[in-house]
Order: C-alpha cells, then sequence, then structure tokens
C-alpha cells in the first residue's frame, strides 16, 4: 500500500471515529464524563475553525495529526464496547447515506472568542502604560 492510501484510510478512520464520538455524546448510556469528553472532541473535530490554523508552519497540522487521534483514542477507552459498537454503527450509517458531516458553530464560536481573548491579552500586555 503506498504512503498517500494510508494517509487517506488514516484520515477516514479519523472522521469515522469522531462521528462515532458525535454519536456516543448523544447515546443514554455512556458514562458522564465520557459523554462530556466525546461531546468536546466531537464539537472540535466537526468544528470549521481550527484551534491551531493551518496556516502555521508545523503546529497547524498538530491538531489533526496528533492531538485529536490521541483524544479520540482516550475518550473511546472511556465507553463501553457494547455503545461503541451500536454508535459505529450508527456513523458507518450516516457516511452510507453520504450525510456529510455535522458542523458545530458552538465549537467554532468558542475557538474565535478563544482567539479574540488571546489577542486582546497580549495587545494589553504589549500597549501597556509605563509607570
Amino acid at each position: 500500500m503506498r504512503l498517500i492510501d494510508t494517509l487517506k484510510h488514516w484520515a477516514q478512520r479519523i472522521k469515522q471515529d469522531a462521528l462515532t464520538l458525535w454519536f456516543c455524546a448523544r447515546h443514554p448510556e455512556t458514562p458522564r464524563t465520557a459523554k462530556v469528553v466525546a461531546l468536546l472532541l466531537a464539537a472540535y473535530a466537526f468544528s470549521p475553525i481550527d484551534l491551531i490554523p493551518d496556516f502555521i508552519p508545523v503546529l497547524g497540522f498538530l491538531d489533526e495529526m496528533i492531538l485529536l487521534p490521541v483524544g479520540i483514542a482516550f475518550c473511546l477507552r472511556l465507553i463501553p464496547q457494547s455503545i461503541i459498537a451500536e454508535c459505529r454503527q450508527s456513523a458507518d450509517n450516516w457516511i452510507e447515506q453520504k450525510r456529510g458531516k455535522p458542523r458545530s458553530y458552538v465549537a467554532a464560536i468558542c475557538i474565535v472568542l478563544l482567539w479574540a481573548l488571546l489577542l486582546w491579552l497580549i495587545g494589553r500586555w504589549l500597549i501597556r502604560p509605563k509607570a
């Protein structure tokens, strides 16, 4: 298998796992802690805005290549296998129906607010009145 095919398969698996977490976050039998973590990860995965923008060299892809997969793997360990199997089937059905990926505009707004806060703090730090 060529490297590009391996990377495409890996990316597809991350998308499927993120969608599985989205269903797990809504499943009534998912433990509360796992539900919160799954919801946060799925919201971030489906947010149209990244926490670390892709145009930043190296760091831009850090969240998609390392942080998101590690977070998904961690969260899947918090959820019982029976729930994961059921939610994975729901995710597969969603993908087969070509419904596209869900969008999380709440996560996008939170990321924009976080960046705005960071820029405001940097501005305050740079434009301090001299004592």
